[in-house]
């Protein structure tokens, strides 16, 4: 093909050549719509999700009757006293000097109020060996952790004069200051690691500065944007910090594809002899396209999240799609304004070491995969068992998949001294350190009918098994609300604090407080609010894998008007997801291998993490397969048959696939480094994902039944003629091939 003009239509191509023909103005509207973004972000400022939001059912109204009252609710402390032998009791005079020298440090601070000893409130174990002193710090529960230390202090002061006895303080306040101080920076550091690495993979990827750097700044930028637009939009759906976080890894990841899928047919364009402006509105043409239509389907399945009803992922979900939205645009239109801008100068900055790499034009950093491609397709039906038998032992585990919200020994382990207190409250005192709330609002607090149902109520939690007691009531009287503490029994295992929940709610509360006309006691806390979480999240996934998956099958369908690139995109996508639950299941709950990657089996899978690594995983595999797919159907647009095809897509595109996946899987993996198990779960999961889809799905799987399917791979029924093409963009390749027809489907058109 010369360098004459190119026969170009679609979005993707007609907005590369504005951009390139309209160079100066394309970047000055990028610039000036990312600093308009921040700017207006800043001015609006950001609403995050509030807790009565954070839910739906019973901690929802939990939340919202608190919110209404008013009633801010102070970070409660509370501090274990214990007998190190078997001897001491706490009825013993040195173990009552203890309690009150611990009651006299902390109200000494001036820090904390409504300080209670263990002999008014009955908060003396079973054996008589275990005490608890609890109050509340002063202030806003926030910000308690930052003026807890002067009473942790005071406690470790007690703990030194009373060497028999062990003496541990635990609470929102001092949990809050341990994990700040000992993970507080854990996931900045992360986040910002981000960049770092993927610049140096890039630089490697490109051997040179300037190439390397166009990613990130389009990216970066994206990110920047989008930073500002949550502002704007959090007054209309409220964002959070998660949403944040989860933003920033999308967009790096998406930010840095698009911009690496561009940039290197740019390169490999000029590389085959053309001249810039050529190779520019070829790469327009194709790999534009491609790139909006994986945005495009990367967008849809972070709107799945919308369908969650969960305030905090509906946040995530939106905060996604707008960053990929934000990347995508600027993919086909600020990059090909820069890249004309730059011409060669993109080659600026090159490693002396890496100057071979100028020549590669995208095929010569492919001899692996050629390598793997030539036994694949010599023998396609051994390739797809094999691969496919091996994804399908991967996926075994995930059908004894557990979920759980992480207790936090679980999340922790035992390797910081408030996990160690944690435990041994919650054996003294089964439930203890997370009791159930029930939140009871009345017509009038102190009816006679309402103080004898908190009483039947108090004294049914104990009768029923559900809780060993002491059951604790707070009446705040002004605004007629209730606060009845009840730690369940099975304490931090789950399973068992979740049946006394059942019980208090569809037993206990029904014959107490139930009988009680216009009373609300909706039951809240840690226990009750996994449970809703999880009731409420098994309700979405069907509706949410639903709309995912049939909204990609159609875009893939629209986009390449075939029917088996569409199902077989959709059967592929599933495998890759199915691999990464089955090693999330084998590492974390089983603990297989766990040792490998710095976790432990922790015996279940964090709720929120299956549905969000389907939703994530779906939509950034779909870079991969769209970008692969897109070369090997331009390939046989220009005439090669089926396998040619499929050889020359795959080889062509293995540079830049095998570049963006290490930049995905080194990203991820800075997140499983985090001390938090369920960063780890996060990160481990998306980095193998990741790395079987750019592998054995792309590499393997992909074209072993492409080669089998041979041209059926481009069947359309004749009843499906009629919906609208979005096919490829063409190129001369295309514009001078023959037509090919099949005897059933639709002709291939060129």
């Amino acid at each position: 093909m010369g360098n004459g003009d190119i026969r170009v239509r679609g979005l993707a191509a007609r907005a590369g050549g504005w951009s390139a023909r309209h160079r100066w103005a394309a970047v000055g509207i990028w610039v000036l719509f990312v600093v308009l973004a921040m700017g207006l972000g800043s001015a609006a400022g950001r609403v995050d999700v509030k807790d009565s939001d954070q839910l739906k059912g019973e901690t929802h109204t939990a939340a919202r009757i608190v919110e209404d009252a008013g009633i801010d609710e102070p970070a409660s402390e509370t501090v274990l006293i214990q007998a190190r032998g078997g001897d001491l009791k706490a009825t013993d005079a040195e173990f009552r000097d203890a309690v009150e020298a611990v009651v006299r440090a902390v109200e000494g601070t001036g820090r904390v109020t409504e300080v209670t000893s263990p002999y008014e409130t009955k908060t003396i174990s079973k054996d008589g060996r275990s005490a608890l002193v609890q109050f509340d710090m002063r202030g806003e529960s926030d910000t308690a952790g930052e003026r807890v230390e002067p009473v942790l202090k005071a406690v470790e002061g007690v703990q030194q004069d009373h060497e028999s006895l062990r003496i541990e303080e635990i609470g929102g306040a001092s949990m809050m200051k341990t994990f700040d101080d000992a993970f507080g920076d854990d996931f900045k550091k992360a986040e910002y690691s981000a960049v770092p690495v993927a610049f140096g993979i890039l630089l490697i990827a490109f051997g040179a500065l300037v190439a390397a750097l166009l990613p990130l700044a389009l990216a970066v930028t994206a990110i920047m944007a989008t930073m500002g637009l949550m502002g704007v939009v959090s007054h209309v759906m409220a964002m959070s910090e998660t949403a944040n976080s989860v933003m920033l890894l999308v967009g790096m990841a998406v930010g840095v594809d698009y911009c690496l899928f561009y940039l290197r047919r740019e390169r490999e364009e000029r590389e085959a002899g053309r001249d810039a402006q050529t190779a520019l509105r070829i790469a327009a043409a194709t790999s534009g396209r491609a790139i909006v239509v994986s945005g495009v389907t990367v967008c849809v399945a972070m709107a799945g999240m919308l369908f969650t009803g969960l305030a905090e992922f509906e946040a995530m979900g939106l905060a996604s799609l707008m960053v990929v939205a934000v990347a995508m645009v600027g993919s086909v239109t600020v990059l090909p304004a820069l890249l004309s801008l730059l011409g060669e100068r993109v080659e600026k900055g090159r490693l002396p070491f890496l100057r071979r790499r100028k020549r590669s034009g995208g095929t010569q950093d492919s001899r692996f995969w050629t390598a793997v491609l030539r036994r694949v397709l010599a023998k396609p039906v051994v390739a797809v068992a094999v691969a496919a038998g091996a994804l399908l032992a991967i996926t075994a585990p995930a059908l004894g998949m557990k979920t759980q919200q992480l207790t936090l020994d679980q999340e922790f382990g035992d390797s910081l001294p408030i996990v160690q207190t944690y435990n041994r409250l919650n054996d003294a005192f089964p439930g203890g350190s997370e009791p159930a709330e029930v939140i009871v609002k009345a017509h009038d607090i102190n009816a006679p009918e309402v103080k004898s149902a908190l009483a039947d109520f108090r004294d049914r939690a104990i009768s029923s098994g559900a809780s060993r007691g002491p059951v604790e009531i707070k009446l705040h009287d002004a605004k007629n609300v209730a606060f009845v503490y009840v730690p369940l029994v099975g304490g931090s295992d789950q399973d068992k604090a979740g049946a006394s929940l059942d019980l208090l709610r569809d037993e206990v509360r029904p014959a107490t407080l139930g009988k009680v006309d216009g009373l609300e006691a909706p039951i809240t806390g840690q226990v009750a609010g996994s449970k809703d979480f999880n009731d409420q999240l098994a309700g979405a996934v069907v509706p949410v894998f639903a709309f995912v998956v049939v909204f990609a099958f159609v875009l893939m369908l629209l986009s390449f008007r075939s029917l088996t690139i569409a199902v077989t995109s959709i059967v592929l996508n599933l495998l890759s997801v199915g691999a990464a639950y089955g090693i999330l299941v084998a590492v974390f709950q089983h603990g297989w291998g766990a040792s490998l990657v710095g976790a432990e089996g922790v015996g279940a899978i964090i709720t929120w993490l299956p549905l969000f690594l389907f939703v994530i995983l779906f939509g950034l595999s779909m870079d991969y397969h769209v970008f692969v797919v897109s070369r090997i159907r331009e390939a046989r647009l220009r005439g090669l048959a089926t396998k040619d095809a499929i050889r020359h897509g795959v080889v062509t595109t293995a540079g830049v696939v095998t570049s963006a996946a290490v930049i995905m899987v080194a990203v991820f993996a800075i997140f499983g480094t985090l001390s938090m198990q369920s960063m780890k779960q996060m990160g481990v999961g998306l980095a193998a994902a990741v790395l079987i889809d750019a592998t054995i799905i792309r590499g393997v799987l992909l074209p072993a039944v492409m080669a089998l399917l041979g041209e059926r791979n481009w069947y359309l029924p004749k009843w499906l003629h009629r919906l609208p093409d979005l096919t490829h963009d063409e190129t001369p390749q295309a514009v001078a091939a023959p037509a090919a027809r099949h005897d059933e489907g639709e002709p291939l058109k060129v």
